[in-house]
């Protein structure tokens, strides 16, 4: 400590007290780098015994990596002395006198002694706070590796929750699916008991009255021909054919709907001559008509063909002139009439018969459905349901005009083949 009181600059006790007693290590050394004087705090820090640091170099307290450019910053310094801090941005590391390096935070600062000039340099040990640094960023790491494993655990159980709801989706599907089928099922038991039931009501109904024709004029037959009067018993004969071939048509309305409800029609597409088809249905009806109805066919493009199922299409003009016939009076006309427009084939029904209520055409087509005004004609309400899925089978369409009292028009529309 004597080489203290060498120096003017310290030669004043209260600076001595300030030296000595300062908790940062103060080493004072001049323009060539030797030590001067250190406080006793630099010695401990280096660790070395008292005044033991005065007259070594500067640079024997610093790493060997930084002794080389120490020797260029020392001179920088010198040449333009100025309060500063080293090491700006980056980590300062020290030499203790058994070769351990610490961490440092340096400043510098400079003044005259006897007229020369001397470096003051001002030093804190830093290790307890870059421990708790390390500390805090190995905290750091260990929240960002627990933070991103914290991450994917939610991940994955975001996607194995996401897999649940996807699953409980495809269960609530498959049972919204099961159901409606069972649904369907039941509704479609619900329709064929109703079928049954109706069949059995219509059955006991439209079958009683001609088998009663049928008995009591197979009884008259026989009487009339034993007396000598065939007209009156081909009379009666004529009533037996006509209920026979109601209950025929009774019959086959039954066995065509059990057939479409069971999905048991085939359809044959072939090319069919329209008007020679119309022909043969016509002359089929004819016979069946009423007194004096008269059935006028048209064809507005004769030889057509069109594609299409020619016994379903028989069928489906066999109930539509029947239908005709039935609904209207004797003596009154039905109208044939086939056509091509707009590249589809047109076949038209129109009768002068009782018409049907507006009421009553929103359920025409209904299965079992008749017209309020039908009431006391035979019939089971089917034969207008059948044709329509009949129409379908074949790819077309079916619409219908009528006026009560006036009459109604049945258009069905195919593709020309």
């Amino acid at each position: 400590m004597d080489n203290l009181f060498q120096l003017s600059a310290f030669s004043n006790e209260t600076f001595r007290e300030i030296f000595t007693s300062m908790t940062e290590g103060i080493v004072v050394v001049d323009k060539a780098g030797k030590i001067l004087v250190a406080n006793p705090i630099a010695e401990q820090m280096f660790g070395y015994d008292r005044d033991e640091l005065a007259g070594t170099q500067l640079e024997g307290l610093l790493p060997q990596r930084y002794r080389g450019s120490h020797l260029s910053f020392r001179a920088d310094f010198n040449s333009r002395p100025a309060p500063r801090r080293m090491g700006t941005g980056r980590d300062l590391s020290a030499l203790k006198k058994d070769g351990t390096e610490f961490p440092v935070e340096i400043s510098l600062s400079y003044s005259q002694a006897h007229g020369n000039f001397i470096a003051i340099a001002f030093i804190t040990d830093i290790s307890l706070r870059k421990k708790a640094e390390e500390a805090l960023k190995q905290g750091e790491e260990q929240l960002i590796v627990y933070a991103a494993e914290l991450e994917r655990k939610v991940q994955a159980r975001t996607e194995d929750l996401n897999t649940t709801v996807r699953n409980l989706e495809n269960e609530v599907r498959e049972r919204k699916r099961a159901e409606e089928e069972a649904r369907k099922s039941l509704e479609k038991e619900r329709e064929l008991n109703e079928l049954k039931s109706r069949f059995v009501s219509i059955a006991s109904h439209e079958f009683r009255t001609p088998l009663s024709t049928i008995l009591s004029s197979i009884s008259l037959v026989d009487q009339y021909n034993e007396r000598g009067e065939p007209d009156k018993a081909t009379k009666h004969s004529n009533r037996i054919r006509n209920s026979v071939n109601h209950l025929t048509g009774i019959l086959n309305d039954f066995l065509s709907l059990g057939k479409l409800e069971e999905g048991k029609i085939d359809v044959n597409l072939e090319s069919v001559n329209i008007q020679g088809l119309c022909e043969d249905v016509v002359e089929e009806i004819r016979p069946l008509m009423k007194p004096d109805q008269n059935l006028i066919v048209e064809h507005k493009h004769p030889g057509r063909t069109v594609l299409t199922d020619l016994r379903i299409l028989r069928n489906i003009l066999l109930n539509l002139l029947s239908n005709a016939s039935k609904y209207s009076n004797p003596g009154k006309n039905i109208y044939l009439t086939t056509s091509q427009e707009t590249g589809n084939f047109q076949i038209e029904v129109r009768d002068e018969g009782i018409g049907i209520p507006d009421d009553d055409k929103k359920h025409l087509f209904d299965r079992f459905f008749r017209a309020s005004n039908a009431s006391n004609l035979p019939g089971t309400g089917l034969g207008l349901n059948i044709v329509k899925r009949y129409v379908e089978l074949l790819g077309g369409s079916i619409r219908f005009k009528s006026e009560f009292n006036k009459g109604s028009i049945f258009t069905i529309e195919l593709k020309a083949s």
